[in-house]
Parts: structure tokens; sequence; C-alpha cells
């Protein structure tokens, strides 16, 4: 039996306000951890001397993080941009209904 199945509306609200909660949780941790290592590279990178600055080793972690980074903050921010709005809810029913014909086939 599915623990959903018991559950009212104002809880499973609360369950996805709670998920969606811990998602942005997770993009600020990863945004926090990702300036505070990018900026102790730097420094690390350009503690011996000053030219070692613009070179591309100094800034490849922060350009390839940092894209790691805007995905990460789109996935949590703006996820109905690409699959639409309720394209979660559509496609676990659809699955559900796909499981139902195969059970009977």
């Amino acid at each position: 039996m599915d623990n959903n199945t018991n559950l009212t509306q104002d809880e499973i609200k609360y369950q996805q306000a709670l998920k969606r909660v811990k998602r942005i949780k997770g993009f600020y941790t990863h945004l926090m951890v990702y300036v505070v290592i990018n900026t102790a590279l730097i420094i690390v990178n350009t503690s011996n001397s000053t030219e070692n600055f613009w070179r591309w080793q100094t800034f490849n972690t922060v350009f390839f993080w940092g894209i790691g980074l805007t995905a990460h903050g789109f996935s949590v921010f703006m996820p109905g941009i690409i699959m639409g709005k309720d394209w979660e809810e559509r496609k676990i029913k659809e699955l559900m209904e796909k499981e139902k014909q195969n059970k009977w086939e």
C-alpha cells in the first residue's frame, strides 16, 4: 500500500514544499562552496606573482564549475522552462497507465 493514499491535500502540498526548500538549500550550499573554493584557488594560483592571474589555468575551474552551478540553478529555480509546468505529473500518469496495460498483456 502506498503511503501517499492516506495523505490529505495539505500534507501533499507540505511534502512538495519541503522537497522544494531542500533543493533550494542544496543550491545555496553549492553556491557557497563554489565561491569559497574558487576564491581560495585564485588566491593560491596568484600568490607567487600577479602575472599568473590572467592565465587560463587560473580561471578554468571557475568557468567549468560555473557552468555546472548555472545548470543546478536552472534546475532549481526554473524547472518548468524545459519540461513544462506539469510535465512530471503527466509523465508519472503516463508511466502508470503503461504499467496497467502491461499487466494485462
